[in-house]
């Protein structure tokens, strides 16, 4: 896996992500000692809101992020925003206000969801062959779960020296140094994009692409059931462990510990798994997999807390972990499938603000019903929620899914240049095969048998 980082240009990128992560954890345990500074009892609600103003950010600012990637070289976006992001930390210690931290946290999620997709949709220009692309895709997936664990740790060591508001100069030194290695970076020139339309079109374009694309809305129903399942663990966990099994608050960061262990060793193992299988093989099981495990959970918090019990509890969220990886994970490749090299900005920023969406509905589902119905009932009901995307996502995915695909073409004229080699039909259109993306010339997917 690690042959990838031979590539000097994606070993300056994965070094500016893994950077960046350390430094958005240490701004996450800043951000809530903060809010408690300002808020006292009412921290929990405050951080809910900032957490759904972060989904809001990303759901609404990538597509727009994606369009205006089209007009400004890559490398100056990238950094642009890391700047903005590292501004955003700087200026986190001098809020006073409530108002001030919601309107921080916009402006730094904003950018960050100017920043990830066209980071996601850099990857693959630097590192085309597919295999080293997955390898690239479970490196980041390690990345993320590595953070997890490390930055909460990485604080509570520095807190013993300094004041929490010094986390925050380490969240902007993180941005910076992801900058500079950005800086540092040749990157691939992308490929031209003839879309037509103003910005607003372009913003919708990647949309458009996942609603025409079978594949693409089976990934989105997948991504639902990963929110589904995910919500449980990360808005629910620390009730599980202090109410429910009445364990010390150490044992809340070893139950998202198993998490995380599930998650790193499942994207360890894909790269192979992926070489000898395709895509939906790993992703739909995986789908399946989430509802099995939530209603486990429901099982297990509906009887009285024992040692068999606990143990059960972080089992089951490390194979949440693991399932939610083997999703997750092959993600990428089958964004980068399903588009034009021009058109992966848009496709990464629509997957992007997508997939938060799910988000955006698990999470306050998942701390609601928790208080209102109880744990039992709550992980009942988001497995029903997996299970119906999981099923969702069968449905949708065709079990034979080529890349290449025979096609008519009503509206071109003769000579044009995407009919070369193209075969007229007695009714006057044109036919021929290749690998099928939906893009300006193809605004539909076929209804029509695959060719080999």
């Amino acid at each position: 896996m690690l042959t990838v980082l031979r590539n000097r240009a994606y070993r300056h990128l994965f070094t500016a992500q893994v950077v960046a992560l350390v430094g958005t954890g240490l701004a996450t345990v800043a951000l809530s000692l903060l809010a408690y500074d300002l808020a006292g009892r009412n921290a929990s609600a405050v951080l809910g809101t900032a957490l759904a103003i972060k989904m809001v950010a990303y759901v609404a600012v990538a597509p727009l992020a994606a369009a205006l990637a089209e007009r400004v070289p890559r490398r100056a976006l990238l950094v642009a925003m890391d700047l903005i992001r590292a501004g955003v930390a700087v200026g986190l210690p001098f809020v006073d206000r409530v108002w001030q931290v919601y309107l921080m946290v916009f402006l730094l999620q904003a950018a960050s969801a100017a920043f990830t997709p066209t980071f996601q949709a850099t990857i693959p220009e630097v590192l085309p062959a597919e295999r080293d692309y997955t390898r690239a895709l479970s490196l980041s997936r390690l990345a993320y779960d590595l953070e997890s664990l490390f930055s909460p740790a990485l604080a509570a060591a520095l807190l013993t020296v300094v004041p929490y508001g010094w986390l925050f100069g380490g969240t902007a030194v993180g941005f910076l140094g992801s900058a500079a290695l950005v800086v540092s970076t040749v990157l691939p020139k992308p490929a031209p994009v003839e879309r037509e339309g103003g910005v607003y079109a372009k913003a919708a374009f990647g949309t458009r692409l996942f609603r025409a694309t079978p594949r693409l809305r089976a990934l989105l129903a997948l991504d639902l059931a990963v929110a589904a399942a995910g919500a449980i663990v990360f808005v629910d966990t620390v009730v599980v462990v202090r109410d429910h099994f009445h364990r010390p608050a150490g044992a809340v960061s070893l139950a998202l510990g198993a998490y995380g262990a599930g998650s790193m060793l499942t994207a360890l193992l894909l790269p192979r798994l992926l070489a000898r299988t395709g895509d939906r093989t790993v992703m739909l099981p995986a789908g399946y997999a989430l509802p099995a495990v939530l209603a486990g959970v429901a099982a297990l918090t509906a009887t009285a807390p024992s040692g068999w019990s606990w143990t059960g509890l972080l089992v089951g969220w490390a194979l949440i972990g693991a399932a939610s990886s083997a999703v997750l994970t092959p993600g990428g490749r089958v964004v980068r499938r399903s588009a034009a090299d021009a058109d992966l900005p848009a496709a990464f920023a629509a997957q992007f603000s997508l997939s938060h969406g799910c988000w955006l509905l698990t999470y306050p589902l998942a701390g609601w019903l928790a208080a209102g119905v109880g744990l039992p009932v709550t992980a009942l009901l988001l497995g029903l929620v997996a299970l119906a995307a999981a099923l969702a996502a069968t449905t949708l995915w065709p079990a034979t899914d080529p890349d290449r695909l025979d096609h008519l073409h009503t509206d071109l004229p003769a000579g044009h240049p995407h009919l070369s080699g193209a075969r007229p039909t007695p009714a006057g259109a044109w036919r021929h095969g290749h690998h099928y993306v939906i893009d300006q010339h193809h605004h539909h997917w076929p209804r029509v048998s695959p060719t080999h």
